[in-house]
Protein backbone atom coordinates (compact mmCIF):
# COMPACT_ATOMS: atom_id res chain seq x y z
CA UNK A 1 0.00 0.00 0.00
CA UNK A 2 1.59 3.53 -0.72
CA UNK A 3 1.68 6.56 1.51
CA UNK A 4 -1.39 8.11 0.10
CA UNK A 5 -3.54 5.05 0.17
CA UNK A 6 -2.32 4.28 3.89
CA UNK A 7 -3.29 7.89 4.84
CA UNK A 8 -6.75 7.78 3.30
CA UNK A 9 -6.81 4.29 5.24
CA UNK A 10 -5.93 6.02 8.22
CA UNK A 11 -8.14 8.64 8.20
CA UNK A 12 -11.13 6.01 7.78
CA UNK A 13 -10.63 4.79 10.57
CA UNK A 14 -9.61 7.65 12.58
CA UNK A 15 -13.70 8.52 11.76
CA UNK A 16 -14.61 4.96 13.37
CA UNK A 17 -12.59 5.42 17.14
CA UNK A 18 -14.01 9.06 16.84
CA UNK A 19 -17.36 7.98 16.56
CA UNK A 20 -17.00 5.12 18.93
CA UNK A 21 -15.87 7.46 21.56
CA UNK A 22 -18.66 10.19 20.87
CA UNK A 23 -21.81 7.46 21.27
CA UNK A 24 -20.73 5.34 23.70
CA UNK A 25 -24.05 5.07 25.60
CA UNK A 26 -25.35 3.90 22.05
CA UNK A 27 -26.02 0.66 20.12
CA UNK A 28 -22.97 0.59 17.99
CA UNK A 29 -23.21 -2.21 15.55
CA UNK A 30 -21.14 -3.30 13.07
CA UNK A 31 -23.02 -2.36 10.47
CA UNK A 32 -23.41 1.07 11.53
CA UNK A 33 -19.29 1.48 12.20
CA UNK A 34 -18.70 0.19 8.52
CA UNK A 35 -21.09 2.88 7.54
CA UNK A 36 -18.97 5.51 9.18
CA UNK A 37 -15.79 4.57 7.51
CA UNK A 38 -17.52 3.31 4.23
CA UNK A 39 -16.46 -0.23 4.64
CA UNK A 40 -17.91 -3.51 3.81
CA UNK A 41 -19.36 -4.65 7.11
CA UNK A 42 -18.90 -8.40 5.50
CA UNK A 43 -15.09 -7.75 6.53
CA UNK A 44 -15.22 -5.07 9.06
CA UNK A 45 -14.07 -7.00 11.69
CA UNK A 46 -11.14 -8.57 10.07
CA UNK A 47 -10.33 -4.74 9.18
CA UNK A 48 -10.60 -3.62 12.33
CA UNK A 49 -8.66 -5.90 14.37
CA UNK A 50 -5.84 -6.28 11.72
CA UNK A 51 -5.80 -2.69 12.56
CA UNK A 52 -5.96 -2.06 16.32
CA UNK A 53 -4.78 -5.32 17.54
CA UNK A 54 -8.17 -6.45 19.22
CA UNK A 55 -11.55 -7.08 17.82
CA UNK A 56 -14.48 -3.75 17.58
CA UNK A 57 -16.66 -5.61 20.49
CA UNK A 58 -13.85 -6.00 22.67
CA UNK A 59 -12.76 -2.17 22.34
CA UNK A 60 -15.86 -1.22 22.67
CA UNK A 61 -16.25 -2.83 25.98
CA UNK A 62 -12.97 -1.85 27.28
CA UNK A 63 -13.48 1.98 26.87
CA UNK A 64 -17.12 1.04 28.10
CA UNK A 65 -15.39 0.15 31.35
CA UNK A 66 -13.15 2.85 31.54
CA UNK A 67 -15.43 5.42 31.43
CA UNK A 68 -17.37 3.62 34.33
CA UNK A 69 -13.48 3.16 36.30
CA UNK A 70 -13.77 7.09 36.41
CA UNK A 71 -17.62 7.32 37.11
CA UNK A 72 -17.10 4.87 40.23
CA UNK A 73 -13.61 6.41 41.37
CA UNK A 74 -14.43 10.30 40.76
CA UNK A 75 -17.86 10.17 41.10
CA UNK A 76 -18.79 8.19 44.73
CA UNK A 77 -22.38 9.80 44.71
CA UNK A 78 -22.75 8.07 41.56
CA UNK A 79 -24.84 4.93 41.58
CA UNK A 80 -23.52 1.60 40.11
CA UNK A 81 -26.53 1.02 37.98
CA UNK A 82 -26.59 4.59 36.68
CA UNK A 83 -23.12 4.35 35.78
CA UNK A 84 -23.56 0.88 33.87
CA UNK A 85 -26.31 2.30 31.54
CA UNK A 86 -24.37 5.81 30.99
CA UNK A 87 -21.75 3.22 30.26
CA UNK A 88 -23.87 1.73 27.11
CA UNK A 89 -24.77 -1.62 29.01
CA UNK A 90 -28.56 -3.19 29.05
CA UNK A 91 -28.30 -3.79 32.88
CA UNK A 92 -26.05 -3.58 36.29
CA UNK A 93 -25.45 -7.80 35.76
CA UNK A 94 -23.96 -7.44 31.98
CA UNK A 95 -21.99 -4.70 33.80
CA UNK A 96 -20.75 -6.51 36.85
CA UNK A 97 -19.99 -9.37 34.85
CA UNK A 98 -18.31 -7.36 32.38
CA UNK A 99 -16.36 -5.79 34.62
CA UNK A 100 -14.87 -8.82 36.98
CA UNK A 101 -14.28 -10.72 33.67
CA UNK A 102 -12.02 -7.68 32.78
CA UNK A 103 -10.92 -6.17 35.79
CA UNK A 104 -11.02 -9.33 38.27
CA UNK A 105 -12.84 -7.20 40.87
CA UNK A 106 -16.44 -6.24 41.53
CA UNK A 107 -17.07 -2.34 40.60
CA UNK A 108 -17.72 -2.11 44.16
CA UNK A 109 -14.17 -3.61 45.09
CA UNK A 110 -12.60 -1.47 42.54
CA UNK A 111 -14.52 1.66 44.21
CA UNK A 112 -13.18 1.11 47.51
CA UNK A 113 -9.66 0.26 46.14
CA UNK A 114 -8.35 0.79 42.94
CA UNK A 115 -5.26 -0.37 41.64
CA UNK A 116 -4.88 1.78 38.86
CA UNK A 117 -1.51 0.06 37.60
CA UNK A 118 -3.15 -3.31 37.26
CA UNK A 119 -6.19 -1.76 35.64
CA UNK A 120 -3.91 -0.05 32.78
CA UNK A 121 -2.56 -2.91 31.83
CA UNK A 122 -5.86 -4.08 30.25
CA UNK A 123 -5.51 -0.68 27.84
CA UNK A 124 -2.31 -1.83 26.28
CA UNK A 125 -3.25 -2.27 23.01
CA UNK A 126 -2.33 -1.18 19.80
CA UNK A 127 -4.28 2.38 19.10
CA UNK A 128 -2.67 4.09 15.88
CA UNK A 129 -1.57 7.58 16.50
CA UNK A 130 -4.27 10.45 14.70
CA UNK A 131 -2.06 13.26 12.93
CA UNK A 132 -3.18 16.10 13.80
CA UNK A 133 -2.88 19.28 12.49
CA UNK A 134 -2.59 21.62 15.51
CA UNK A 135 -3.53 25.24 15.16
CA UNK A 136 -0.61 27.14 17.36
CA UNK A 137 -2.20 30.62 19.01
CA UNK A 138 0.54 32.77 20.87
CA UNK A 139 -0.95 34.46 24.02
CA UNK A 140 -0.10 35.60 26.99
CA UNK A 141 -0.75 33.79 30.33
CA UNK A 142 -1.11 35.71 33.57
CA UNK A 143 0.95 34.73 36.55
CA UNK A 144 -0.99 32.56 38.52
CA UNK A 145 -1.11 30.71 42.26
CA UNK A 146 -2.30 27.20 42.12
CA UNK A 147 -2.73 24.34 44.55
CA UNK A 148 -1.13 21.36 43.39
CA UNK A 149 -0.47 17.62 44.64
CA UNK A 150 2.93 16.27 43.25
CA UNK A 151 3.05 13.31 41.89
CA UNK A 152 6.18 10.95 41.54
CA UNK A 153 6.73 7.55 39.92
CA UNK A 154 4.91 5.33 36.90
CA UNK A 155 2.24 7.53 34.95
CA UNK A 156 -0.03 4.57 35.30
CA UNK A 157 -0.69 5.25 38.79
CA UNK A 158 -1.25 9.27 38.48
CA UNK A 159 -5.26 9.27 39.46
CA UNK A 160 -3.66 7.66 42.67
CA UNK A 161 -2.78 11.14 43.29
CA UNK A 162 -5.70 12.43 41.52
CA UNK A 163 -7.56 11.29 43.83
CA UNK A 164 -6.09 12.90 46.38
CA UNK A 165 -6.11 16.19 45.12
CA UNK A 166 -10.00 16.11 44.44
CA UNK A 167 -10.36 14.79 48.05
CA UNK A 168 -8.24 17.99 49.06
CA UNK A 169 -10.71 20.02 46.60
CA UNK A 170 -13.79 19.03 48.28
CA UNK A 171 -12.89 18.83 51.68
CA UNK A 172 -11.49 22.22 52.16
CA UNK A 173 -13.35 24.31 49.12
CA UNK A 174 -10.26 26.50 48.28
CA UNK A 175 -10.32 25.51 44.56
CA UNK A 176 -14.05 24.91 43.71
CA UNK A 177 -14.07 22.74 40.65
CA UNK A 178 -16.85 24.51 39.20
CA UNK A 179 -15.24 28.11 39.74
CA UNK A 180 -11.37 27.36 39.30
CA UNK A 181 -9.40 26.39 36.58
CA UNK A 182 -7.86 23.01 36.63
CA UNK A 183 -4.20 22.57 35.55
CA UNK A 184 -1.70 19.70 34.99
CA UNK A 185 2.45 20.36 34.75
CA UNK A 186 3.92 18.37 32.63
CA UNK A 187 7.70 18.38 33.96
CA UNK A 188 8.37 15.05 32.24
CA UNK A 189 7.31 13.17 29.17
CA UNK A 190 5.58 9.68 30.14
CA UNK A 191 7.31 8.01 26.92
CA UNK A 192 10.80 8.53 28.15
CA UNK A 193 11.09 9.18 31.29
CA UNK A 194 12.01 6.65 34.01
CA UNK A 195 8.70 5.03 35.58
CA UNK A 196 9.95 5.59 39.32
CA UNK A 197 11.09 9.20 38.26
CA UNK A 198 7.85 11.09 36.42
CA UNK A 199 6.87 14.45 37.58
CA UNK A 200 3.51 15.51 37.31
CA UNK A 201 1.64 18.43 39.10
CA UNK A 202 -2.27 17.99 39.61
CA UNK A 203 -3.74 21.32 40.37
CA UNK A 204 -6.39 23.75 40.84
CA UNK A 205 -6.39 27.61 40.82
CA UNK A 206 -6.44 29.37 44.31
CA UNK A 207 -6.37 32.97 45.87
CA UNK A 208 -3.98 32.00 48.55
CA UNK A 209 -1.71 29.88 49.82
CA UNK A 210 -2.46 26.60 50.41
CA UNK A 211 -2.67 25.34 54.24
CA UNK A 212 -1.26 22.06 55.79
CA UNK A 213 -3.42 19.32 55.27
CA UNK A 214 -3.41 15.47 55.26
CA UNK A 215 -3.40 14.89 51.27
CA UNK A 216 0.13 16.62 50.82
CA UNK A 217 -1.61 19.40 48.42
CA UNK A 218 0.81 22.59 48.15
CA UNK A 219 1.40 25.90 46.64
CA UNK A 220 2.87 26.87 43.75
CA UNK A 221 2.78 29.36 40.76
CA UNK A 222 2.54 29.07 37.35
CA UNK A 223 4.78 31.79 35.78
CA UNK A 224 3.41 34.71 33.87
CA UNK A 225 4.37 35.14 30.15
CA UNK A 226 4.26 34.45 26.38
CA UNK A 227 3.01 30.44 25.89
CA UNK A 228 2.16 28.81 22.44
CA UNK A 229 -1.44 27.50 22.88
CA UNK A 230 -2.95 24.43 21.34
CA UNK A 231 -6.37 23.17 21.95
CA UNK A 232 -6.74 19.40 21.95
CA UNK A 233 -10.05 17.92 21.29
CA UNK A 234 -10.58 14.44 23.29
CA UNK A 235 -9.19 11.80 25.52
CA UNK A 236 -6.17 12.75 27.44
CA UNK A 237 -5.08 9.80 26.66
CA UNK A 238 -4.08 11.32 23.02
CA UNK A 239 -2.60 14.77 24.31
CA UNK A 240 0.55 13.73 22.69
CA UNK A 241 -1.31 13.58 19.37
CA UNK A 242 -1.14 17.13 20.15
CA UNK A 243 1.71 17.89 21.77
CA UNK A 244 4.13 16.09 19.38
CA UNK A 245 3.35 18.24 16.80
CA UNK A 246 3.82 21.00 18.41
CA UNK A 247 7.68 20.34 19.45
CA UNK A 248 8.74 18.66 16.02
CA UNK A 249 6.45 20.73 13.95
CA UNK A 250 5.67 24.31 14.78
CA UNK A 251 8.44 24.99 16.98
CA UNK A 252 11.25 24.76 14.95
CA UNK A 253 9.68 26.54 12.03
CA UNK A 254 8.49 29.40 14.36
CA UNK A 255 11.69 30.98 15.43
CA UNK A 256 11.06 30.90 19.01
CA UNK A 257 12.56 29.80 22.03
CA UNK A 258 11.20 27.92 25.09
CA UNK A 259 11.18 29.20 28.41
CA UNK A 260 12.55 28.04 31.41
CA UNK A 261 9.62 25.88 33.06
CA UNK A 262 7.73 22.98 31.76
CA UNK A 263 4.91 22.47 29.75
CA UNK A 264 1.01 22.54 31.14
CA UNK A 265 -2.34 21.85 30.86
CA UNK A 266 -5.63 24.13 31.10
CA UNK A 267 -8.55 21.25 31.45
CA UNK A 268 -11.89 23.17 30.49
CA UNK A 269 -13.48 20.50 31.41
CA UNK A 270 -13.09 17.38 33.52
CA UNK A 271 -13.78 13.08 33.69
CA UNK A 272 -15.89 12.15 34.73
CA UNK A 273 -18.26 15.18 34.23
CA UNK A 274 -17.94 15.18 30.32
CA UNK A 275 -17.04 12.17 28.10
CA UNK A 276 -13.99 11.50 27.07
CA UNK A 277 -14.60 11.80 23.35
CA UNK A 278 -15.70 15.48 24.34
CA UNK A 279 -12.85 16.95 26.44
CA UNK A 280 -11.29 20.00 25.63
CA UNK A 281 -7.89 20.69 27.05
CA UNK A 282 -5.52 23.68 26.31
CA UNK A 283 -1.73 22.97 25.55
CA UNK A 284 0.56 25.38 26.93
CA UNK A 285 4.30 25.66 25.66
CA UNK A 286 6.13 28.69 27.47
CA UNK A 287 8.34 30.79 25.26
CA UNK A 288 10.88 33.71 25.76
Amino acid sequence: MDDTRAKAYAVRFDKVLDFIEAHLGETLTVERLSQVANFSRFHFHRQFADYIGISVARYILLLRLRRASHQLVFNQGGKVIDIALEAGFENPESFSRAFRNTFGCSPSDFRRGPDWEDWHTRYRFRLPERKQIVQVEIVEFETTLIAVREHCGPVEKVNDSVALFIAWRMESGLSPKQASRSFGIAYDNPDTAEPALFRFDIGGEVTAEVPPNPQGVVTKTIAGGRCARVRHLGAHQRLGESIYPLYRDWLPQSGEELRDFPLYFHYINLLPDTPEGELVTDIYLPLK
